[in-house]
């Protein structure tokens, strides 16, 4: 039966008028004949409205370009996504001294502080309970004479980050411990490798040591490696040399592939204290127009062995989250949202513009949605009471 038949038969049978004749259907009155003309009437009215609603819904498109009914409901417009954020997604930056006691506010960086090691465990304690799966570790030498130009502070076994792994590998098992691997902070001139006479980077002594502590860190118990520093071929020299130390097995790489220079870096480098002393990074960091040379850094470090690969900054940069995806569709996508795209969100929230946490949510849902699995995120404490 068509849509304006059942109309009709519905009209008719509303009104008391009989949809076929039956015997002495002629026997009525003059006024019940006015009475089911004006019924007819009536009815003839709604098949018209059917007929117009009709022609309305052809003239708009097939059945299947009406939308709204998919996501009118809360619930609904949760399953329109391809992915939905959870704990299980969010690494959480921290920032720990050499001076174990110290808890630090970063003025830049909103809610975040410089930690010593003996403040982790009382600070983790909490977040770990509330569901955080993921930490990624910074070291922050801030002792007299801890910085050299070949970054030796970076795999002291004092030190912060192999002593931070220690004691959240017997506090905190469940918990997985990345870790940044980089010289940046430990050096004297602040740039991200071993420099030559020029100031340039020398790209072979800086991976032989990028490499060396990163193999550091994974023995003293880090799941996972981070190596940020841009340096061509390091992927390879990290993953030869924990094959060699036979931890390849249990050790995950994860590349900062198309990490992008930038403005946006700034609090990071006021907690990490790695702001260069001269120059900048343009010449290793990826210009912000590069997304071919996005592309071709993140094929290069999957073919040197890298088990996830990471975009960083986060939201400025989709379309190379999505290419990443595209480039390394059997593989992890990471992306960090960092220190300047937090610091603005809450700037701008501060301001009035939007709301804190809905636009947190915003935020990393397109990050999600161009592709990332994994987003390393300030916002972590946030969203494990949030979500």
């Amino acid at each position: 039966m068509s849509f304006s038949s059942l109309m009709q038969d519905l009209s008719m049978r509303d009104t008391g008028v009989p949809s076929s004749r039956h015997p002495g259907s002629d026997m009525t009155s003059a006024s019940d004949r006015g009475s089911v003309i004006s019924r007819q009437s009536n009815a003839s009215r709604a098949m018209s409205y059917a007929s117009t609603a009709a022609t309305t819904v052809s003239i708009s498109g097939e059945i299947s370009s009406l939308l709204h009914g998919g996501y009118h409901h809360p619930l609904a417009r949760q399953w329109q996504a391809e992915r939905q954020l959870t704990k299980d997604m969010l690494i959480y930056p921290l920032f720990v001294t050499d001076n174990d006691d110290d808890e630090i506010l970063i003025p830049s960086l909103p809610g975040q502080y410089q930690r010593g090691v003996n403040r982790l465990e009382s600070f983790l304690e909490p977040l770990v309970h509330k569901g955080l799966k993921s930490v990624m570790l910074f070291g922050v030498p801030m002792k007299p004479g801890s910085k050299d130009a070949l970054g030796t502070a970076a795999d002291d076994p004092e030190g912060p980050v192999i002593k931070s792994i220690r004691l959240l590998r017997r506090r905190f098992p469940q918990l997985f411990i990345c870790t940044d691997v980089c010289l940046c902070e430990y050096t004297s001139h602040g740039h991200c490798g071993i420099l030559r006479e020029d100031g340039t980077l020398n790209n072979q002594l800086s991976v032989d040591r990028i490499s060396d502590v990163a193999l550091s860190y994974a023995r003293a118990g880090a799941h996972c490696v981070a190596p940020s520093d841009m340096n061509d071929g390091r992927i390879r020299a990290i993953k030869l040399k924990l094959v060699e130390e036979g931890i390849a097995h249990k050790t995950l790489l994860m590349s900062y592939s198309a990490k992008f220079s930038g403005c946006l870096y700034g609090p990071f480098r006021d907690a990490a204290g790695s702001a260069p002393s001269f120059g900048d990074r343009k010449c290793y960091q990826l210009p912000p127009s590069g997304r071919g040379l996005a592309r071709r850094a993140i094929t290069r470090d999957i073919a040197e062995g890298a088990d996830i690969i990471m975009v960083k900054p986060a939201g400025q940069y989709l379309d190379v989250i999505s290419d990443a995806k595209d480039l390394g569709r059997d593989l992890p996508v990471a992306a960090y949202q960092v220190s300047g795209e937090f610091a603005m969100i809450h700037a701008g929230a501060k301001s009035g513009v939007f709301d804190l946490k809905a636009m947190a949510f915003e935020a990393s849902e397109s990050i999600l949605r161009a592709g990332a699995t994994i987003i390393v995120s300030y916002f972590t404490p946030e969203f494990l009471d949030w979500l």
